[in-house]
């Protein structure tokens, strides 16, 4: 049983991590601090960039520093930003 519950929270950290380079509408909302409008603009932003780090974030037009530092404080461990593929 103890294994089970360790598989169960094993699973569940594995694909609770949202890839802001790679990431559905969705996926981005599902995030805390993130809603519908920021996620459109992320979007937006890496069909010609990519995020290279989570503090890129401040790069997208409309999302200041003080609220990247508030979106990543709020999604600790839920969020990543993969290698970049844009070219």
């Amino acid at each position: 049983m103890k294994y089970l519950v360790i598989l169960g929270l094993l699973v569940n950290f594995v694909f609770a991590m949202v890839d802001i380079n790679s990431a559905t509408k969705e996926e981005l909302v599902s995030l805390k601090k993130i809603g519908p409008k920021k996620a459109d603009k992320i979007i937006a932003y890496r069909k010609t960039n990519c995020f290279e780090n989570l503090k890129a974030l401040q790069k997208v037009k409309g999302i200041k520093k003080k609220q990247v530092k508030k979106i990543l404080k709020k999604n600790k461990g839920n969020i990543t930003a993969s290698e970049c593929t844009v070219k």
